[in-house]
């Protein structure tokens, strides 16, 4: 993508919607300074960025292609839009079950609850308030998407891959999240209550602010990670933690049995009324981890 062709759109879109170069930054949480460097074509916006830029500007993101025109309905040939269930008769049968990709997408206030073998792709999209509750995901792909506020709740996202995204304020209540992938992603204050973390691998993100009470942790692990403000409060098995960063953690009430701590340092995580196995333990106080609020479990 040309840096200067793209600059010269994002001025013409951000002056259409009459908003400065200071109100957009404001609203995309970063300097004046970084959209002047775009628009004069210095710098480029990464993905998760161009994301929230197209939605604020009322953009889809091939307005930014000089290969892909901008979808609208009154572009679009009428013989390619698609037709309202009235128009078909019991014999106008396709002839073959399409797969459709809905990936590069801006999908705003959009209710896909309920929908079965839902395993379509979403990738580079942005999704805003929108609803999955009760359907099934499993197998879905994430990959750099910015996800924000949308609701998952009694869904089942089991074995997806949810990588290089950024997701806030989403709602996975009740969620079955086994075997679940999360890579490079960063997922913040966001409701995992009852969700099921079993076979979870959070490797290369963050993870903070998010709501876990009553969750499932069996053989979940978290790699290279940095969790923070986070509160533990479900029993803990098999699971490791390898070279992650802690802030204000605390493990409240829970038993942690064969769970594997390799960290530089255990000094943010809080144990309140904890227990934990000889082999816990003893990987804790390895890492000088402050024991006082844990209590040996006695060997049988």
């Amino acid at each position: 993508m040309e840096t200067k062709m793209i600059g010269t759109k994002i001025t013409e879109a951000r002056k259409k919607v009459n908003v400065s170069q200071a109100q957009l930054a404001e609203r995309l949480f970063i300097s004046a300074q970084a959209v002047g460097k775009w628009e004069r074509g210095e710098s480029l916006p990464d993905i998760i960025t161009l994301n929230r830029l197209a939605e604020i500007l009322g953009v889809d993101l091939n307005y930014f292609s000089e290969n892909f025109p901008s979808v609208t309905k009154e572009n679009i040939p009428a013989d390619m839009q698609i037709k309202p269930l009235s128009e078909f008769t019991p014999d106008s049968k396709p002839e073959k079950k399409l797969s459709w990709d809905m990936s590069r997408g801006n999908w705003v206030n959009a209710d896909f609850s309920g929908l079965k073998n839902l395993h379509e792709k979403f990738s580079s999209s942005n999704m805003q308030n929108c609803k999955f509750v009760g359907s099934d995901l499993s197998g879905l792909l994430l990959k750099t998407n910015n996800v924000d506020k949308c609701d998952f709740s009694d869904s089942e996202l089991d074995g997806s891959r949810i990588q290089r995204s950024n997701l806030s304020g989403n709602k996975f209540k009740s969620c079955s999240l086994k075997e679940t992938e999360f890579f490079e992603s960063f997922v913040t204050g966001s409701d995992f209550t009852g969700a099921d973390f079993t076979g979870v691998k959070i490797k290369s993100g963050g993870f903070e602010k998010n709501t876990i009470t009553n969750a499932v942790w069996n053989q979940s692990s978290f790699i290279d990670a940095y969790i923070a403000d986070v509160v533990f409060e479900s029993p803990v098995y098999d699971c490791y933690f390898e070279n992650c960063s802690f802030k204000k953690v605390t493990f409240n009430n829970a038993v942690l049995t064969n769970t594997f701590f390799k960290c530089k340092s255990l000094k943010q995580i809080k144990f309140i009324e904890c227990k934990a196995d000889r082999l816990t333990y003893e990987f804790l106080k390895n890492g000088k981890a402050d024991l006082t609020g844990i209590e040996l479990i006695a060997a049988d």
